[in-house]
């Protein structure tokens, strides 16, 4: 395709393309179409065996290769309004292949009915993936409809409807095969009762979101057997008794997120049943202190990745660090936001967790010089590490120059006593680090360009929303007395000054803090 015909004598397909060229007198045989010869069937066929980036240029050829390609598309998504039931044979005509179907309607407008749905559950009988946003006018009939028609299912996920624990329970006794369910801000969610959820047995992964008495899916939690992840993020009432509830009957689980949630210590001692746990995240649960985190620690020792936002509540500190740096021994990843810890408890972690991969340490107040010093010196397996609103200097970065070995990726913002001259000799001591600084100074001094230094690729990454600690200016000023015999040398070569831009961080707004984001590494 696409190259002149041989000078020699011309084989008849070849004769065949001339004559096709010459329908089009205004084209050289260059650019002639052969796949006009080509079957659909055929050209289908072609187009399975390439990957997405290049369908993608196909479908951009010419409308026919557009249509044949999309024939065995297995990804749909639709804009879910009343007028889609009209267009359902046709579409699903073309397209009738499609594992993968997302079906979204703005909230102002109406949304497709249950006859739609049903009539889409019968021509996709094929499909495992199924999204539902804001299709407010299905209820537990189309729902049962998908369960009757769609047995393969194994993830469903529904955001803003409205047929609520009756929608989710005739799917659940009709689709034994599904394995992740997630329901976000569902509507009509009231008691479950003892209805049979045959789905239950199947279930590995379970995710509601901002839901009101989302507790009445406990009876779903308790009888999912093979459940292995749990996330309860921003749902209202108590979740202390069900958590209690879940780790006496389920504790298969492996990975367990708690944000936003009204949960103590009490919902701690019960995950902390589930004695092969490998993640945890505790985010802005104001009632949970160490005492929870310290009975998870000590029987979870499988713990590799721990993600904690304190939410500036003080009541996570060293006690729980330390006990995970004494009984985690596998821990990889750790994300601490809006807590403090002191250099104890970090030197603990830094020197017991040798598998430490990846750290974040965000907003902060008493991470400073010396504990940046000993992650450096300690921490040999790390590869990323992201600090932000940290009072951290030159002085500390700069102990990264010659510190943690494996380290490849660099995050540094809101740290005000860091200068573009001391990052700027960090880059020319390790070039094979990517380090991303926010500094407008240094970005300007860098002649604005994006890429890391040595080849490595300086991606722009969002860095976790602005943290102000507590910290006051006096505060700030003492912990960096207590660093003033550590690393003279270094201060003396970056002309370190410790004032820099303290007073306007310290009085600045908390406007951003509920904005945080236990992740940070892109």
């Amino acid at each position: 395709m696409g190259q002149s015909p041989s000078t020699s004598a011309a084989p008849p397909s070849d004769l065949n393309r001339l004559q096709i060229a010459q329908l089009h007198p205004n084209t050289d045989s260059d650019s002639t179409d052969y796949t006009l010869r080509l079957s659909d069937d055929c050209l289908a066929a072609i187009f399975h065996f390439l990957n997405t980036a290049d369908r993608k240029r196909c479908s951009l050829v010419c409308l026919r290769w557009r249509l044949v390609d999309g024939q065995r598309r297995h990804r749909l998504s639709l804009n879910a309004q009343p007028e889609l039931l009209d267009f359902v044979p046709s579409l699903f005509n073309r397209f009738d292949s499609v594992t993968k179907l997302a079906l979204r309607c703005d909230r102002k407008c109406a949304s497709i009915n249950d006859e739609a749905l049903v009539l889409i559950s019968l021509r996709c009988r094929n499909l495992t993936r199924l999204k539902l946003r804001g299709c407010r006018d299905i209820t537990e009939l189309g729902m049962a409809g998908v369960g009757d028609n769609c047995k393969a299912l194994k993830k469903l996920s529904c955001a803003s409807c409205m047929f609520g624990a009756k929608g989710i329970a005739a799917v659940l006794d009709r689709c034994f095969t599904l394995e992740d369910l997630t329901l976000k801000r569902l509507r009509g969610v009231h008691h479950i009762g003892d209805m049979a959820v045959g789905a239950a047995a199947s279930l590995k992964s379970i995710c509601l979101k901002e839901l009101v008495n989302g507790q009445s899916f406990a009876p779903l939690l308790i009888g999912s057997k093979k459940l292995q992840t749990l996330k309860v993020i921003g749902c209202t009432g108590d979740w202390d008794e069900t958590l209690v509830r879940v780790g006496c009957s389920n504790n298969g689980l492996v990975e367990v997120h708690l944000e936003k949630l009204q949960v103590t210590d009490v919902g701690l001692v019960a995950v902390s049943k589930c004695l092969g746990l490998d993640t945890l995240h505790v985010v802005k649960t104001a009632e949970c202190s160490d005492v929870g985190l310290c009975a998870v620690a000590e029987r979870c020792k499988l713990l590799r990745k721990v993600h904690i936002d304190g939410w500036r509540t003080n009541r996570i500190g060293d006690d729980g660090l330390v006990a995970i740096a004494k009984h985690c021994l596998n821990l990889q990843e750790l994300v601490l936001i809006g807590v403090y810890p002191t250099f104890s408890s970090l030197a603990a972690i830094a020197s017991n967790c040798g598998n430490l991969e990846r750290l974040t340490l965000c907003g902060i107040g008493t991470v400073g010089d010396a504990e940046i010093e000993c992650i450096a010196d300690k921490c040999v397996a790390l590869r990323k590490l992201c600090i932000k609103g940290c009072p951290v200097s030159n002085a500390g970065i700069g102990a990264l120059a010659s510190g943690c070995p494996n380290l490849v990726k660099l995050k540094v913002k809101k740290c005000k006593r860091i200068t573009g001259k001391g990052v700027e000799w960090v880059r020319e001591q390790r070039v094979s680090l990517a380090f991303n600084y926010d500094d407008s100074e240094f970005e300007a001094l860098d002649g604005g360009a994006s890429d890391g230094v040595g080849g490595a690729q300086h991606n722009t990454v969002e860095f976790l929303p602005n943290i102000i600690n507590q910290t006051t200016v006096a505060e700030a000023e003492a912990s960096s007395s207590n660093n003033n015999n550590r690393m003279t040398m270094l201060r003396s070569r970056f002309g370190f000054s410790a004032g820099r831009n303290l007073v306007p961080g310290a009085f600045r707004r908390w406007s951003n803090s509920d904005n945080v984001s236990s992740s940070s590494f892109g």
